[in-house]
């Protein structure tokens, strides 16, 4: 069954990107402390059976300077204090190696399920932690249960292990009576080692339980509403009307800066009132035409307005029209298989224009076709194509 809310709704939503990283911001990641637990005493009784043999012979050093001391030395009120000492530092570099493997375990291991967090908001007091009421539910409830039922399955998997384990070695322990002293200490503290080890690598069956579940229940806290889905939402991507003024004034100055550029295009390309695009070249600088303006409607009536008051030609061609306006993209190039008759349309107006300077004859008006790849973009949308008035040309 679902958890529910305060309000009484069911949380059925898997957590968002959001309630994810907001949780791990207060210090909310799973965590099992049983990995922490068996990594810390696998990887120690690694460092001892790595180490023992250097720390017992380190160990019997400060023994030796410790017990064995002749006459002369026990009647120097000086000589207590250099063999503490020299014994202290002794056992020093005896446990400082293996010191260092257990910080560097204690250290690592948090990091391997839920990473390093550090957040004040987890370390600051909360008036619920000291409720007597949340103090009995947390005692007799089902977190309590599985925390009990973890610890007896604990018991349990260490004291079969243990059994085995001194059934194994049995006649290895007893031998050890019968051995040297030094022989005997160093037989024992191997035997110790790998049985520490060996119950120690017994408890990852434990954490191998306890990670999933660990995982499974922060992400069950986290779940969701479908109300709070939709109010994440909101905050995060604003609301429908804000959006949408947002994109009435982004559309706004964007069209202002297209305006801005239609003085500088060559020839605006028309339908010749539905469809305006205002098209530039300059062969210094560009490998192909560009789009610096379109529209439709209102929008492309404006375009030819400012085409007209600063006298840059317009041309009538109904298809390339609408196949300029849904293919090429604005202040981006044109596509390449417009390439010839978008060409044919600058020869025609550059050819015009050098006739007006200089005198000379009109050139003959292009009939640019839309090459076959374009034809669906270029077929009548329902809107006339043309009032019956004639395209201006400069």
């Amino acid at each position: 069954m679902a958890e529910e809310s305060e309000n009484g709704q069911e949380k059925t939503e898997e957590p968002t990107p959001k309630r994810r990283q907001d949780a791990k911001d207060k210090g909310q990641v799973p965590r099992s402390k049983e990995l922490n637990t068996t990594m810390v005493m696998v990887l120690g009784a690694g460092g001892l059976l790595l180490l023992g043999s250097y720390m017992a012979g380190q160990l019997f050093e400060a023994f030796h300077l410790a017990f064995r001391v002749d006459r002369e030395t026990i009647f120097d009120p000086e000589a207590p204090f250099h063999m503490l000492r020299e014994a202290f530092w002794v056992g020093l570099k005896a446990v400082m190696p293996f010191a260092g493997i257990m910080l560097v375990a204690a250290l690592l291991t948090p990091a391997l399920l839920g990473g390093w967090t550090m957040s004040a908001k987890s370390m600051a007091p909360k008036l619920e932690k000291m409720s007597p009421l949340k103090g009995i539910q947390r005692m007799f409830g089902t977190k309590a249960l599985i925390e009990l039922v973890k610890a007896l399955a604990k018991v349990l998997v260490v004291f079969s292990v243990a059994l085995l384990l001194f059934w194994a070695m049995h006649d290895r322990i007893a031998g050890i009576t019968q051995e040297p002293l030094r022989q005997g200490l160093l037989h024992g503290a191997t035997l110790f080692f790998w049985a520490f080890f060996a119950l120690s690598a017994a408890l990852i069956i434990v954490a191998a339980v306890d990670i999933p579940y660990q995982i499974w229940d922060h992400t069950q806290k986290l779940k969701m509403t479908k109300q709070e889905v939709k109010d994440e939402n909101k905050e995060t991507q604003g609301k429908p009307e804000v959006k949408s003024k947002i994109r009435q004034l982004q559309n706004q100055i964007a069209q202002g800066r297209m305006m801005e550029n239609v003085p500088k295009a060559d020839v605006v390309v028309t339908n010749p009132t539905h469809y305006a695009i205002a098209l530039r070249y300059d062969q210094s600088r560009m490998k192909a035409p560009q789009v610096v303006a379109k529209g439709t409607d209102v929008l492309a009536a404006r375009i030819r307005e400012i085409a007209d008051e600063n006298r840059i030609p317009r041309f009538e061609a109904p298809p390339l029209a609408r196949a300029l306006y849904h293919t090429a993209e604005l202040e981006q190039e044109i596509p390449a298989g417009l390439y010839l008759s978008v060409a044919q349309v600058l020869a025609y107006i550059y050819q015009l224009q050098a006739a007006q300077r200089h005198g000379g004859q009109r050139p003959t008006r292009p009939k640019p076709d839309v090459p076959e790849e374009f034809r669906k973009y270029a077929q009548p949308d329902g809107r006339n194509d043309t009032d019956g008035r004639a395209a201006t040309e400069f």
